[in-house]
């Protein structure tokens, strides 16, 4: 993922309210913010891939498991990670926290100040 050594790019969905209030904090922080949002465009599996290689998470910890539609759909299987993927992409609501990343750094962003650990 190429970015400029002072940006900070966060992948977020707008329709969350954790995901609005971290993009808010990485604004705060830094000012050369890029963004994607996730209610708006997807992730290839390729980007996944990246950013699950950079924040060293298996894509099923991105997952929330509190959401019902997990509970419903996809709670109790034992998927491998592609097909995890393919999930994520599909379900981009079922992200569990925004991602930022800055100098090929990234961190799940569980708490809107978590943004601060790469910013």
């Amino acid at each position: 993922m190429k970015l400029h050594p002072n940006e900070l790019w966060i992948c977020y969905d707008s329709r969350n309210d954790l995901h609005k209030k971290t993009k808010a904090f990485a604004q705060s922080v830094c000012n050369h913010i890029s963004e994607t949002d996730l209610s708006k465009n997807k992730l290839t599996k390729t980007r996944w891939r990246e950013l699950l290689n950079m924040l060293n998470l298996p894509p099923k910890k991105l997952m929330n498991k509190a959401k019902p539609e997990y509970q419903e759909k996809f709670a109790g299987h034992d998927y491998d990670d592609d097909a995890w993927l393919d999930i994520l992409g599909k379900h981009t609501d079922l992200l569990k926290a925004p991602i930022a990343v800055k100098n090929n750094r990234a961190v799940l962003c569980e708490r809107p100040k978590d943004v601060f650990k790469v910013a």
